[in-house]
């Protein structure tokens, strides 16, 4: 049980470590002249102006294009339900001491440990359904074939950007332009 909760506790550490510096690094990385387009394993920046080359300008992506932002989706639909399954398991173990309880006495010194352990778990878990959310809205805007508009400039999402980040409804100038 121990180890259950130790492994949760570091895969959840990791993930928030990962998130921070992942974003630092994109930040960093967008320059004025260009946007950043993350790729599955190098970073590459287009200047705005080649993805309107040739002024040719998509509406809507194709059929087999949504296809593959479907496949995106629902693996990581999958992969974040197993884990929000995972901890609300974890969570629904109200009483279970395991083999760790051996006097009252050390009981009281890991009630503290096992609340904060609980609120980070709770706050997990409410990041993940919101993730959950996002994405299931995002397989919606397929079916309603408005996938990949970005729904303040009313242009396609590079398809990089929505790789990356499959539940977006932002181009990166748009969102920058936000905040």
């Amino acid at each position: 049980m121990f180890f259950k909760r130790f492994y949760c506790i570091l895969l959840s550490s990791l993930y928030l470590i990962f998130l921070k510096n992942l974003h630092n690094f994109i930040l960093k990385n967008i320059d004025n002249e260009g946007l950043c387009c993350i790729f599955a394993k190098k970073l590459k920046t287009i200047n705005s102006n080649q993805i309107m080359a040739a002024g040719e300008e998509k509406k809507r992506y194709s059929e087999d294009e949504l296809k593959e932002f479907e496949g995106i989706i629902l693996h990581k639909l999958e992969a974040t339900r197993n884990e929000l399954n995972f901890i609300l398991e974890t969570l629904s173990r109200k009483n279970d001491n395991g083999t760790d309880f051996t006097a009252n006495s050390t009981k009281l010194m890991e009630d503290g440990a096992d609340v904060s352990e609980k609120e980070h778990l709770s706050q997990s878990a409410a990041r993940l359904q919101k993730f959950a959310q996002q994405l299931e809205a995002a397989l919606i805007r397929i079916k309603n074939g408005t996938y990949g508009i970005c729904k303040d400039t009313g242009k396609l999402i590079p398809k990089e950007r929505l790789r990356a980040v499959p539940h977006t409804q932002q181009t990166i100038e748009a969102k920058l332009k936000a905040s």
